[in-house]
């Protein structure tokens, strides 16, 4: 009789034991976000402090999920994979394909991929082999084969597809007339047409994942792709006909405003929500819920966050403020000391320009820039410089740093998103001369809180 009291008690704590191991398990599922690192080949030949070797590049894997490896491109008369560091001899005559895939032997649990495109495959606008090789499925074939014999002789664990597809066309504010016109001319010139054969380009793409995938899977090979700034998602994706061929989508949600798309107007370049009388889909939040609108399971998504600033010149127009959108803005501003690229800056170059002992007492195009944080947490922060009385020296910088990086990591936790996308790992502060010798803080600040 006590034994069957004993078995009824039992019986009775079966669905609260259940409830509890549910809850571990989701708690479990949602401690388990991904942090996939993008690392370019090109920063391996860099000069300087912004060369960022293998030895620099091995203390961030403690914090990787993944490593993205990049960057492969398309040779358009074979239509294979192929190197974009070929005229280097860099990746395949060096290994230095071998020696990333090699990192996993100290980190087992890392995966390493292989990324194609991601803007760094010069392409014709006119033509560009990214859509021709669509085209065509005899030409995905050598591609497919190319990129399947790539990844298993060098070790890699799948392919990241950062697809060159057409850009949107920059959007700006016209008012009265100006914005009748523009609409007008728009009729008769077509220039907001980004592809006309677009429908066509998303059966193509969606027929070379299903086919990719299907050569992959049986390695276990990963397959993903990475949704470059202002391409089009609606335009180019079919996401219930792709997600389940795709093991995760990195939304590199972040470049909205850049110098170049918008020279005369500096504004936040990646903000979590929409800002006031702005484009209503130039922020994360848009680019995360149309996915999820479209079925794609809230795992597999992955947020893009970048380790660097847009850098617009001001000019005496542009008033004092610095608060965006700043009109009257002269183009890109000049390149930063080691990456040396105009309208750019790491996230060590902005550091160096942010307040500090070094140029609290300078002047000029030395001195220190002005920064506003977000208490919102919603848009990011940026820093400036207003123009001096001879219209020189002027600045707006829209950046990433620790604090908004990990405001975004939130944000990812939030939503039940997979995880976060870094872009770049050789735009952190590596050499931890910024913070006190901590290597990689974007990265940190992300890791701890995920």
């Amino acid at each position: 009789m006590r034994a069957q009291q004993q078995n009824m008690k039992l019986l009775a704590l079966l669905p609260v034991l259940l409830a509890i191991l549910t809850f571990g398990q989701s708690n479990a599922a949602a401690g388990s976000s991904h942090l996939l690192c993008y690392y370019d080949g090109a920063s391996f030949i860099r000069e300087g402090l912004s060369k960022l070797t293998l030895n620099d590049l091995e203390p961030a894997m403690q914090f990787c999920t993944h490593l993205i490896y990049g960057y492969a491109g398309i040779n358009p008369s074979s239509n294979k994979l192929v190197s974009t560091n070929e005229k280097l001899d860099l990746d395949l005559g060096s290994s230095l394909y071998r020696s990333v895939t090699g990192l996993k032997k100290k980190y087992p649990a890392l995966k390493v991929l292989l990324s194609v495109g991601g803007d760094k495959d010069v392409a014709d606008e006119e033509s560009s082999k990214y859509l021709t090789l669509l085209e065509s499925s005899n030409a995905r074939i050598p591609f497919i084969n190319s990129a399947h014999s790539l990844v298993k002789t060098y070790g890699f664990d799948g392919l990241d597809l950062a697809w060159q597809f057409p850009k949107n066309k920059p959007k700006k504010v016209h008012s009265g007339i100006g914005t009748f016109w523009k609409g007008f001319k728009k009729i008769f010139s077509g220039d907001h047409v980004v592809d006309e054969k677009a429908e066509e380009h998303k059966e193509e793409f969606t027929a070379l994942v299903r086919e990719l995938k299907n050569a992959f899977r049986p390695d276990g090979y990963l397959l993903g792709l990475s949704v470059l700034p202002n391409v089009n998602s609606s335009l180019f994706y079919d996401v219930p006909a792709l997600i389940n061929n795709l093991d995760y989508i990195n939304l590199h949600a972040y470049d909205f405003q850049t110098p170049v798309r918008n020279p005369e107007v500096a504004d936040f370049p990646a903000p979590i929500y929409e800002l006031n009388e702005r484009n209503p889909e130039h922020n994360i939040n848009f680019q995360v819920q149309y996915w999820l609108n479209n079925h794609a399971p809230a795992s597999k998504i992955n947020v893009g966050i970048p380790t660097y600033g847009r850098v617009w010149k001001l000019t005496k127009d542009s008033g004092l403020t610095g608060l965006p959108p700043v009109s009257d803005a002269d183009n890109v501003g000049p390149a930063g000391v080691q990456t040396q690229t105009p309208g750019f800056y790491s996230w060590p170059e902005v550091c160096a320009k942010l307040p500090n002992q070094a140029n609290q007492h300078l002047k000029g195009a030395d001195g220190p820039l002005r920064k506003v944080g977000d208490p919102t947490k919603r848009f990011g922060s940026y820093a400036y410089r207003s123009a001096d009385d001879k219209d020189e020296n002027g600045l707006w910088v829209g950046y990433e740093d620790p604090d908004t990086a990990a405001i975004k990591a939130a944000y990812v936790k939030s939503k039940g998103l997979g995880g976060v996308a870094l872009v770049d790992l050789s735009f952190d502060d590596f050499r931890g001369g910024c913070t006190g010798n901590e290597k990689y803080p974007i990265l940190r600040a992300i890791k701890y809180k995920l």
